[in-house]
């Protein structure tokens, strides 16, 4: 059974920073796209940003270019966001996500849920 568990949310004032992980089990990602979405109260959820297997590519939405970094760690099944002056319009659930494709086309629709972690940044 394949399990996507998230860590590191919390409560954080604007301009701080976090840091959340994804651990995988159940299957291996090594050759698989990963990454973080995330859904505030009223909203869709969006792509926040994605990695492909090498970790060479990665995709990250307007909002959060040049404040979060994705990385990924094959050897340990695992993908982080780190997080940089964060925003109140930051304030969402954040869902770890993975695909069975190393690659993906248009809209990334992923194979695989986390449960979600809560970022909330007080102004």
């Amino acid at each position: 059974q394949v399990q996507l568990e998230e860590s590191g949310g919390g409560l954080v004032q604007a301009g701080g920073s976090l840091r959340l992980s994804c651990v995988a089990s159940g299957r291996t990602f090594s050759r698989s796209v990963m990454g973080w979405f995330r859904q505030a109260p009223g909203k869709e959820r969006e792509v926040v940003s994605t990695i492909r297997s090498s970790g060479s590519s990665t995709y990250y939405v307007d909002s959060v270019k040049g404040r979060f970094t994705i990385s990924r760690d094959n050897t340990k099944n695992t993908v982080s966001l780190q997080m940089s002056s964060l925003k109140p319009e930051d304030t969402a659930v954040y869902l770890c996500a993975a695909s069975n494709s190393e690659n993906y086309y248009g809209p990334w629709v992923p194979d695989y849920w986390g449960q979600g972690t809560q970022v909330t940044v007080s102004s």
